[in-house]
């Protein structure tokens, strides 16, 4: 712990606030993630579990709300099929620059058609249509089979602002149970 001016630099004195709500202290966090963090601070590793074995990848947040934490992704996936038989998911946050880590344990439930479909039109093109061309999880042949659906599907969809959300593609929303906020200190404390 390093000490500036007799005060703890990195905030340990008041980063845990006694707020009512940890999706308030959640968001304070987040917000000194994005100023701090270089890349990606909405990067989170997500776990699911199917048969007994857990399957950990890193998403990316896309929503935060009272309910819970939102991301999405292909329901094709490994990811996608382990939410839809074992809805029981965690995540964890890990902001390095702030030495910082919040732990999410709950359970998944599928954003609405309206969420989905807002946010989709939301990402670049390029973006929207590979969420079309992508087998995710499936074992691809050769890179140029993924380019060429890519191709494909682009001459589908030419207008950028008529790509359809793909019915295989949606968000989910952890409805956290448990928070768990972390600071590293001298000699972990």
């Amino acid at each position: 712990m390093n000490q500036k001016n007799g005060k703890n630099s990195i905030g340990l004195d008041s980063c845990f606030e006694e707020l009512e709500n940890p999706i308030d202290l959640f968001s304070k966090w987040f917000d000194k993630a994005k100023e701090n963090e270089i890349n990606d601070p909405n990067a989170v590793a997500v776990a699911t579990s199917d048969n007994n074995q857990p399957n950990v990848r890193m998403v990316l947040l896309k929503g935060l709300s009272d309910k819970g934490f939102v991301f999405y992704t292909n329901f094709n996936s490994k990811k996608g099929m382990e939410l839809k038989s074992n809805k029981k998911t965690s995540m964890c946050f890990h902001w390095k620059s702030l030495r910082r880590q919040v732990r999410v344990l709950g359970k998944v439930e599928e954003v609405t058609k309206i969420e989905a479909d807002k946010y989709y039109n939301s990402r670049p093109y390029k973006n929207r249509i590979s969420a079309w061309a992508s087998d995710q999880s499936k074992v691809l042949d050769k890179r140029e089979t993924f380019l060429n659906r890519i191709k494909e599907f682009e001459k589908k969809y030419p207008d950028q602002n008529k790509v359809p959300r793909p019915p295989h593609w949606s968000g989910w929303r952890l409805l956290p149970d448990e928070i768990e906020f972390w600071v590293d200190g001298e000699g972990r404390i």
